[in-house]
């Protein structure tokens, strides 16, 4: 008798631990994933979609350098994060003129020589591969953005 009733608990531990595991892998399907930034896959991305010219002339570093000074400059102005740090009130608007500016007084700082032809061409392709990974998208119609 008693194997039979540890046989009973047994099948009824398991079939409830199926219903919950089944509930979750469909919760977890019916979600998007979040996108990733993987900075050596963007890096490739957007080195390999830029213009002949400029990538005749930059390097996979100097790209590199360009795009983590671009996300120096985001984590400044609140747009990107770790999911840890404080969120700011209201959108944030952050204009190509003053990304390129920042990133060229940031190489000028150092030495290096990239013309803002470069600079817009690297970010633009690093829109493009935020765009293609999900990280951003077309702006929200009025009645959906934040007050």
């Amino acid at each position: 008798m008693l194997i039979l009733y540890s046989a009973v608990a047994l099948a009824i531990v398991f079939a409830l631990a199926a219903i919950v595991v089944g509930r979750e892998a469909r919760r977890l399907d019916s979600v998007a994933p979040r996108p990733t930034f993987d900075l050596d896959e963007a890096v490739r991305w957007v080195a390999n979609n830029l213009p002949y010219e400029v990538r005749a002339s930059l390097s996979h570093d100097d790209v590199r350098q360009i795009i983590d000074w671009n996300l120096e400059y985001f984590r400044m102005k609140g747009v990107s994060g770790n999911g840890h740090s404080a969120v700011p009130e209201g959108p944030v608007v952050v204009g190509g003129a003053e990304t390129v500016e920042y990133v060229l007084t940031r190489a000028e700082s150092i030495g290096s020589l990239y013309t803002p032809p470069q600079v817009h061409a690297v970010l633009d392709a690093q829109m493009s591969y935020l765009e293609a990974i999900g990280a951003i998208g077309p702006e929200a119609p009025p009645d959906e953005r934040p007050a």
